[in-house]
């Protein structure tokens, strides 16, 4: 299964680089054992972030043109919203957003979650994009303990418990 994904997100990424046609993120995330915490790094399309950032907006937000200062707090509020970590059900751990930056047509963001104990086990709600693409996949590579595993996000599938 985990071989299946992989391959279904690198020909996802493949073809959106080519024509777009679809909806999808890869998120790549790493326990770090030492810190007990997950460094992640997420890549979306730019077109479709500014598009998820833009909802509910007075004007549409380009990322290109806003001010570091004044995208933050915007960034960070939507993957608040969006991507939700916990060790047990319900549980939202605080996010530490790091920062973004630019490859091609997509960003890449990048912040942490620091988790409260040593668990076998994360709650993982990524509802990225859903609400504007009704075809949004998320994608999770997750390193941990010595062993990687991938997960599909999909409308009707947004939260999914993953060992580590």
């Amino acid at each position: 299964m985990r071989r299946f994904v992989v391959f279904l997100g690198a020909l996802l990424i493949t073809l959106a680089a080519w024509a777009h046609p679809y909806h999808a993120s890869i998120m790549e995330a790493k326990l770090n054992s030492k810190t007990q915490q997950l460094e992640i790094a997420l890549k979306v399309f730019t077109d479709d972030l500014e598009t998820g950032l833009s909802q509910g907006a007075a004007r549409p937000l380009r990322l290109l043109e806003t001010p570091a200062a004044q995208l933050t707090p915007v960034i960070s509020n939507y993957l608040r919203r969006s991507i939700t970590v916990g060790t047990k059900p319900g549980e939202a751990l605080p996010l530490n957003y790091l920062g973004m930056e630019r490859e091609k047509d997509a960003h890449w963001i990048y912040f942490s979650v620091k988790l409260n104990k040593r668990t076998q086990a994360i709650n993982l709600s990524h509802r990225l994009l859903m609400e504007q693409f009704s075809d949004q996949m998320n994608i999770v590579n997750l390193e941990a303990n010595g062993k990687k595993q991938s997960a599909l996000f999909r409308s009707g599938n947004e939260t999914q418990r993953i060992s580590l």
